[in-house]
């Protein structure tokens, strides 16, 4: 899998739950607005594979809405109801990332690594079921599936989520969910899936992980 990483700011201020602010470069900045719970506990994560989202509600109230990557048909997605099993913001790859040896850094599944491994960045990790989670990455438009199983998050969105969720958080995945037709269904999706990778030096270091620019939460 091709994982991408962008580092990106966050925008300042955002006024619609799934708005956007322009970048530095004319180009659409993507985020995503989030608002606190009044009652964590009550906190549940719905997931539409057909639609790319998540919906992260509080009852019927909206706390985050935003576009995800999902598996490919090969490594799918998994569906069904689970909880929130562990949290971990600064979560490296276990399968694919570096093989360093001095000053040669390569890409390869660990398997293959014949120096030290450090695995590829993923950060903002949430997992709900052993080896599957939602983290930090690019988040393609198309249809197709970009990932192993995984959730990927756009990195401006992905400590948002983390706030919002907490280890026994449910969180239900299907082919569909009915906030499709309402919240979802002009959701923006990120133009800068494509950007290209940091330095391989900066992914096996701590600068691949850096923390919020700006608030986390609107409200």
């Amino acid at each position: 899998m091709k994982h991408r990483f962008a580092l990106l700011l966050v925008a300042a201020s955002l006024a619609l739950l799934t708005g956007c602010a322009t970048g530095p470069v004319g180009r659409t900045r993507y985020d995503s607005v989030a608002h606190r719970p009044q009652n964590p506990g009550n906190v549940k994560v719905k997931v539409s594979l057909a639609n790319r989202a998540v919906y992260v509600m509080e009852g019927d109230r909206p706390l985050l809405v935003t576009a995800t990557s999902i598996g490919t048909r090969s490594n799918p997605t998994p569906t069904g109801s689970f909880r929130v099993t562990n949290k971990i913001e600064k979560k490296r790859s276990n399968s694919y990332g570096f093989s360093v040896e001095g000053d040669r850094i390569r890409p390869v599944k660990r398997a293959n690594a014949t120096g030290r491994y450090v695995g590829f960045p993923m950060a903002y990790w949430v997992e709900f079921k052993p080896a599957y989670g939602f983290h930090e990455g690019s988040v393609w438009p198309s249809v197709e599936g970009r990932t192993h199983g995984c959730l990927r998050l756009h990195p401006n969105v992905a400590p948002k989520f983390f706030a919002l969720t907490r280890p026994g958080t449910p969180v239900h995945i299907a082919q569909s969910q009915p906030e499709d037709s309402t919240l979802g269904r002009n959701l923006k999706r990120p133009q800068d899936y494509a950007d290209p990778d940091p330095a391989n030096s900066i992914l096996i270091s701590e600068a691949a992980f850096r923390a919020p620019s700006g608030p986390l939460f609107a409200d």
